[in-house]
């Protein structure tokens, strides 16, 4: 299993880059992450659009034919990271070898983001940096391999 994760905005050096790195390297699984960002001081709509064409054009680069999107929205669906595992499995048993994940900006999604997503996923209802969602996904990427590899897991 291949993962992509793009994201909006730059992580810079610290302890949340730290831990992501560390989770990362723990994956089994390859781990790419592709950061996009817009330069220029634009705001509201346009800076939601920007980011849009970012993403998009980082998903052509990356995106192997119809390998799932998953969005990270504070509107989607929140789930246990057992759910989280089984969907995983779900699509590397119906022959997906790559997934990619997206991490919107500070103003989430274009609408044409959230439409092309096989799944929208929430963190929960709280506002979380965009910097620690990434470190959150990375964390819950390693713990659904462990669960798929059959590891004990503690809360079940």
């Amino acid at each position: 299993m291949q993962i992509h994760i793009i994201a909006v905005g730059r992580l810079k050096k610290g302890p949340e880059l730290d831990l992501v790195r560390e989770y990362v390297k723990r994956t089994p699984w390859p781990v790419t992450i592709t950061e996009v960002e817009e330069k220029r001081p634009v705001k509201g709509t346009e800076r939601l659009m920007r980011e849009a064409e970012l993403i998009l054009s980082a998903l052509s680069r990356l995106r192997s034919g119809s390998s799932p999107i998953i969005a990270l929205d504070e509107r989607g669906k929140n789930m246990r990271s057992t759910d989280f595992a089984a969907h995983i499995a779900q699509w590397r048993d119906s022959g997906h070898n790559t997934l990619t994940f997206l991490i919107g900006g500070a103003d989430g999604f274009a609408p044409e983001i959230r439409e092309q997503a096989d799944l929208k996923l929430s963190f929960g209802a709280m506002t979380w940096p965009h910097m620690m969602v990434r470190l959150m996904l990375c964390e819950q990427i390693y713990r659904a391999s462990t669960i798929l590899a059959g590891h004990p897991y503690h809360r079940e």
